[in-house]
């Protein structure tokens, strides 16, 4: 359970909303090239307006050492724009101007502070392990210190970034109560409703180069018995194939070199454990001098040449398999879709599951980047707005702002 908007009268009342509206920044102008997180956060801050409380609103952008490592005045016009409403942007995260600007608001009123990846107490590496940190230790930092004693509650709608333990994402916790924003509550809703109580059949297809993580996924919802069939392409695939003794040749040494050969066991373990429930291509297609040849993969026939997608019998077995879904998880593409020779395996997985009468939902990033090509976000049930964060969450992992909207809500109920 989670405190949200509807549990507090917040009229009058000064809240710290903690967004993701981290988007593609044209390097050379600065301008914002992909709005779809700003507009996520619509709802949530439009509630918030509305109950009358005062919107202090903190975000970044990138992080040091990146081109597109910038302000977040860009992010106040497009707000502003999205919104309907004025959003100031206050150039600064500590300091008189800050404190002048959040006690002079107005009920209502909406503003954004400056990155607060500027503070370097937000970007020290030891932050990206809960178990390294406490939040004792997050709210002793200089800029939660500064600014928790302007706010009576912090929300955080912040999900693509939830597996985070920054300051900003769980330090204002430890002194006010935590709410969900609208993204998050949607989030939390939707992955917790798949994970413990899918309808049947149950079906992910992951793929992806982020082999690891989408294996932990797969070791998840088997074990917990989520899953009923687990359809494999990409790298995820090629793992799944080398351990069952399929000679993949150039893809072999790709595993390798990706530092994926540990993978490999795990897959073995995974195969043995659960047989048949891991559905694995029975073929591919090849980059022969640039061209698209397909091949039926054969345990005595080694593959000469790198495998960059699904062959069209795989295609057409996994239309079969997620046709009668009725709940499906996808994540990560099945080749190299950027190149569009080798788009056909996303693309049709991606219309299976937009056609399915299923409940359908993809897991940010790649995929769903690959879903506005193909054209099909309208039909899809919900697609996340947090790759990294969403595949943790499916994985089983701990991540550090649900566990501190779990506290929150045990200490703050009525």
């Amino acid at each position: 359970m989670f405190l949200t908007l509807d549990d507090f009268n917040l009229e009058g009342k000064t809240v710290a909303l903690r967004v993701d509206i981290n988007s593609p920044i044209d390097v050379n102008n600065g301008a914002i090239l992909d709005d779809t997180r700003i507009k996520a956060c619509y709802n949530t801050i439009k509630d918030l307006s509305n109950k009358g409380a005062k919107v202090v609103i903190l975000a970044h952008q990138s992080r040091p050492g990146k081109k597109d490592f910038t302000t977040l005045e860009s992010h106040a016009k497009k707000l502003s724009e999205v919104l309907g409403i004025e959003v100031g942007y206050v150039d600064g995260l500590l300091g008189s101007t800050v404190r002048e600007s959040i006690l002079g608001m107005d009920n209502g009123e909406v503003i954004l502070l400056e990155n607060v990846r500027l503070l370097s107490e937000e970007v020290l590496s030891e932050w990206k392990s809960w178990d390294k940190i406490t939040p004792e230790k997050q709210a002793k930092t200089i800029m939660v210190k500064k600014l928790h004693p302007f706010f009576d509650y912090f929300v955080n709608d912040a999900f693509a970034a939830a597996h985070r333990a920054q300051p900003s994402l769980v330090g204002f916790s430890y002194y006010m109560p935590m709410l969900c924003g609208r993204v998050m509550e949607k989030e939390l809703f939707t992955l917790t409703k798949v994970i413990k109580n899918p309808d049947r059949p149950c079906v992910f297809a992951l793929g992806g180069a982020k082999a690891d993580d989408s294996i932990e996924v797969i070791k998840n919802v088997l074990e917990k018995q989520t899953a009923d069939q687990v359809i494999t392409s990409g790298i995820v695939a090629n793992i799944f194939l080398i351990a069952k003794g399929f000679k993949l040749g150039p893809n072999e040494k790709l595993i390798d070199d990706m530092g994926y050969t540990g993978q490999v066991t795990i897959a073995k373990e995974l195969i043995e454990k659960y047989g048949e429930k891991i559905v694995i291509p029975i073929d591919a297609a090849l980059n022969i001098e640039g061209e698209r040849k397909e091949t039926e993969l054969n345990l005595n026939n080694e593959v000469s040449h790198p495998i960059h997608d699904l062959g069209q019998k795989t295609i057409e077995s996994y239309w079969e398999i997620l046709k009668n879904a009725k709940t499906i998880v996808a994540n990560g593409p099945a080749g190299v879709f950027e190149n569009k020779n080798f788009l056909k395996g996303t693309e049709e997985i991606l219309k299976a599951t937009a056609s399915s009468k299923g409940f359908s939902v993809i897991g940010g990033g790649h995929l769903s980047a690959a879903a506005e090509v193909v054209g099909i976000s309208g039909n899809v049930g919900h697609i996340s707005t947090g790759g990294g964060a969403c595949i943790e969450f499916l994985a089983g992992k701990r991540l550090p702002v649900i566990e501190m909207l779990l506290e929150s809500y045990e200490k703050h109920k009525a």
